[in-house]
């Protein structure tokens, strides 16, 4: 068996790393000239970390990223609404790791290059169409850099694993259109900052429509300072009348734009300000995702990660998904007899369960404790169990955990 994989972000990295692992022969085609280093703060969840820890990558990615301690929700003012320990402290028997999404990317970049050899990645080559047969599936890879000529490549299975934009999604749904946006713009950076509390920690301030979020993604350097990642998240236009700006993916803005938004919110003992000023870059994005899709796999053809369920950026759980589908897809690969059994078996165990996250995650995800704690005490509280119980408090958030798959609790 051989098998294609169409992306070189953490799922399609991921994945490859898994099949290696099974024995299964695979290659990756990347749209982009190179694996770089781009991009801002992750969180990976236990029971994600818990899957790159079989492939043995925990140490190499413990030098590089942060094990998140503690995690804390306030109001957009500055009012503690929950808290909670998280990774180890949680009881898990691996962490949660804070990390630039780039350093990630990274550490598995090298590790395939490492395992599968220098060619097992080919970069600057975007999948442009397929065709499948009895026999397999035939791929075409353009040149996306400077225009030459296609690669056409025979396998037994094709992964596309593509990202939000997928062109392979978008070659069995072609009237999708564009992702669905909910009128909230993001603004991400990281500086290298005085960490926040003791630099293993993480906030989150305010509702759905008007949120910070602050933590650190890389160890501290010598002189004490972190590199320290944050987002303002803040509904500014109505989606039905007003689309993103087609532009507005990575797109880069100044401190300006950003700035009057950062300086609503409030974590205690922190300068959100100083920090939004001493960001270089600040990038804008709109908070996007898609419908859950009724079908992932055609044939010899599925899709994986982004591209199978992209997903708004709360309860920690984009990269955390994409990586619980390699695993998944590997395993059945594996052990079903035939790949469109197999690929039938990923679909049926990580579709569901997928798209359930999307549905939570549009409802605010844990963070939704916030937004009830801010429409009953709209102007702050003396006593948080007056506003909402802790009992209360504790379902909403223990609740998403059990449901995505990363609770000590297991699902009934």
């Amino acid at each position: 068996m051989r098998v294609l994989i169409a992306g070189a972000g953490i799922g399609g990295l991921t994945t490859a790393l898994m099949l290696h692992a099974r024995g299964i022969p695979c290659r990756i085609w990347e749209a982009a000239r190179e694996v770089r280093e781009v991009g801002v703060g992750i969180n990976v969840l236990p029971h994600a970390i818990r899957e790159l820890d079989g492939l043995g990558l925990l140490e190499p990615l413990d030098r590089v990223a942060v094990r998140t301690a503690h995690l804390f929700y306030y109001t957009r003012n500055g009012q503690q609404v929950w808290d909670e320990p998280r990774g180890t402290l949680a009881g898990h028997d691996v962490p949660q790791l804070s990390i630039h999404r780039g350093t990630l990317q990274k550490v598995l970049h090298d590790a395939v290059i490492d395992r599968l050899g220098r060619d097992a990645v080919q970069c600057g080559r975007r999948l442009a169409g397929f065709v499948q047969d009895e026999g397999g599936v035939t791929a075409q890879f353009v040149d996306s850099v400077e225009g030459g000529a296609s690669q056409v490549v025979r396998g037994d299975v094709l992964i596309c694993a593509d990202g939000i934009h997928s062109a392979g999604r978008r070659h069995f749904y072609p009237g999708e259109g564009a992702p669905s946006w909910n009128g909230v713009s993001m603004w991400r950076g990281a500086a290298m900052f005085v960490p926040w509390r003791d630099g293993t920690v993480m906030a989150i301030g305010g509702g759905f429509g008007a949120k910070l979020v602050l933590y650190p993604i890389a160890p501290p350097q010598d002189d004490g300072r972190q590199l320290m990642n944050w987002v303002v998240n803040v509904r500014t236009r109505d989606p039905s009348v007003s689309p993103p700006p087609p532009d507005s993916w990575s797109r880069r803005v100044p401190l300006s734009t950003v700035l009057p938004y950062a300086r609503r919110f409030h974590i205690p003992d922190y300068d959100i300000e100083a920090l939004v000023r001493a960001t270089s870059e600040i990038f804008e994005y709109p908070m996007a995702d898609r419908d859950p899709l009724p079908r992932w796999t055609f044939g010899r053809v599925t899709l994986l990660g982004d591209a199978a369920h992209p997903m708004y950026p709360v309860g920690s759980n984009g990269a955390s998904q994409a990586v619980l589908d390699a695993r998944c897809v590997a395993d059945a690969l594996k052990q079903q007899p035939h790949p469109r059994a197999a690929l039938w078996s990923y679909e049926a165990e990580r579709r569901p369960r997928t798209a359930e996250i999307v549905a939570q995650n549009r409802k605010g995800g844990p963070e939704g404790v916030i937004d009830a704690v801010e429409r009953l005490a709209p102007a702050g509280f003396a006593d948080i169990d007056d506003v909402l119980p802790r009992n209360d408090r504790e379902a909403l958030v223990k609740g998403y955990a059990v449901m995505a798959g990363f609770s000590l609790v297991r699902r009934g």
